[in-house]
């Protein structure tokens, strides 16, 4: 019996290892790492719902990395943003909690309390988020006056800067857009585009009808299928890719130079299926990454008629009075809320080990090979960089 009593134990050690000993250890690890301070201003004007899929992951990333408030607390969701607060009764909406009222002076004050200022999105939210409606109606959204004076502060502060698809597109006003461009160095096309596995609306729910009416408009019948990009100009032009004949790779790919001055570490390729804004920007900013979609000589000659370069920025940053400003032109915040426990260390590399990088189709890849990495190099470069 004894015999049998060891060999039972001998058999279950391995996956008391496994399954208690190695997550015991990751977060005893984590526990005992040293925390870093780090005071994040984050304005997300796009929730709808208690998932907050926009800022979602920023918040993971910050309390993962250890990143603390001043008060030395971790960063709570659903609390520590500026923008948007849904109710849990949807007929209620939600609350506006935002920069709005505030003068120049307590915006300045914010931002001299703070190191880091990330704007993740500011498209809004609108009626058909609550009910189906007949007629869209915008309830709260778009860049306004008081996230301009709060990126100009922190330029002036030197604090470090991110904005982030959709910061300055639509429902935003050309003159705030206008500001935004100034202070940032960045300048948008006008031209948004996106990736779908297939374009047929009929097979492709994802496909919305607005985007078939909008080409309807252009005495265009959408007669396509299979995969494909389509670019949508704040005009209200629709230019449909089709993979094969305009371009070739099937997804766009996020480039990344493996050795690079800026030093970070990135893959060097990763497809991206989401939406992205076209963005030029000033020479001063260095580029960290770029989305290709190896047009063909079709459509090569297509996006110059469109007034585009073979090559879109993806990622780019500058340095500028002692702090740094951050552009990613695509949706990398949009995120699946169930990202797990952040108390464990060593998980994104595991995860990372879960979800490679080719695999577009599930959104996590992206986040824990590319966006997580990226984030958690910023945060430390902002906690170690911080004014006195």
């Amino acid at each position: 019996m004894r015999e049998e009593v060891k060999v039972y134990f001998r058999r279950l050690t391995p996956l008391l290892i496994l399954f208690v000993g190695f997550p015991l250890l990751s977060l005893l690890i984590w526990r005992f790492s040293p925390e870093k301070n780090l005071q994040v201003i984050l304005v997300d004007k796009t929730v709808p719902n208690r998932e907050f899929r926009e800022h979602t992951g920023v918040v993971w990333a910050l309390n993962h990395g250890k990143f603390k408030k001043a008060n030395g607390e971790e960063y709570l969701v659903d609390q520590d943003y500026f923008g948007f607060f849904p109710d849990e009764n949807k007929e209620k909406k939600g609350q506006i909690l935002d920069l709005e009222g505030k003068s120049t002076d307590e915006i300045r004050e914010k931002v001299s309390e703070s190191d880091l200022v990330f704007i993740a999105d500011t498209y809004g939210v609108y009626e058909s988020d609550f009910s189906p409606v007949q007629q869209e109606r915008k309830i709260y959204g778009g860049m306004g006056k008081p996230e301009i004076e709060l990126i100009r502060q922190a330029k002036d502060q030197g604090k470090y800067l991110i904005a982030e698809f959709n910061s300055m597109a639509s429902p935003t006003p050309k003159s705030i857009r206008s500001e935004f461009e100034n202070l940032m160095g960045v300048k948008w096309t006008g031209w948004i585009a996106r990736y779908f596995d297939e374009l047929n609306p009929e097979v492709n729910p994802e496909i919305p009808l607005w985007l078939v009416e909008m080409y309807s408009f252009q005495e265009k019948k959408w007669t396509f299928s299979g995969s494909g990009m389509v670019f949508i100009r704040d005009s209200g032009e629709v230019e449909v890719f089709v993979h094969g004949l305009d371009y070739q790779n099937k997804v766009p790919l996020v480039r990344t130079q493996k050795i690079n001055k800026h030093g970070y570490k990135l893959p060097q390729v990763i497809p991206y299926p989401d939406w992205m804004d076209i963005v030029l920007v000033e020479r001063d900013y260095q580029v960290i990454s770029y989305f290709d979609i190896d047009p063909s000589t079709l459509g090569y000659e297509r996006l110059k008629k469109m007034g585009l370069p073979r090559f879109f920025p993806s990622a780019v940053f500058r340095e500028i009075s002692g702090g740094r400003q951050y552009y990613f032109a695509g949706d990398f915040s949009d995120m699946d809320p169930d990202l797990g426990y952040h108390t464990f260390a060593g998980l994104p590399t595991l995860w990372r080990g879960f979800y490679v990088t080719a695999d577009h189709t599930n959104r996590h890849s992206f986040y824990w090979n590319y966006f997580q990495p990226l984030l958690d190099q910023i945060f430390d470069e902002a906690a170690k960089k911080k004014k006195p």
